[in-house]
């Protein structure tokens, strides 16, 4: 039998808070008032986290052209260049997929970049 009115929702409020603390190291994931501050500062990362994660993954499908491009005699601001030139709209992420798994698709995408680079 709860002592007082607010006891089942306190209740509430404290168990939601540690499942989202749950692995937390000592304290931070045992008592409620660490585990209340650690868990806003971990949604707060998340968050920014979530959009810093775009250009890391920027970052990995331009490394990944760059060096399909290399290997076909290609630099990576050149093969853009020549994309541009040829008119072709394929976005970084297509591209890298092309270059991981369909080498000889991305190998006519290279050719078709170079012509427009000499035309």
């Amino acid at each position: 039998m709860p002592r007082h009115q607010g006891a089942i929702p306190t209740r509430r409020r404290h168990k939601r808070v540690l499942k989202r603390a749950k692995g937390f190291r000592g304290g931070r994931g045992k008592l409620y008032r660490p585990a209340r501050e650690t868990v806003i500062r971990a949604e707060a990362f998340s968050r920014a986290h979530r959009r810093k994660r775009r250009g890391d993954f920027r970052r990995l499908w331009i490394q990944r052209i760059n060096a399909a491009a290399r290997a076909q005699g290609l630099s990576y601001s050149r093969f853009i260049n020549g994309l541009k030139r040829a008119s072709i709209d394929l976005d970084r992420k297509s591209l890298s997929e092309l270059a991981v798994h369909d080498p000889d698709a991305f190998a006519e995408v290279v050719n078709r970049a170079k012509a427009a680079l000499e035309a």
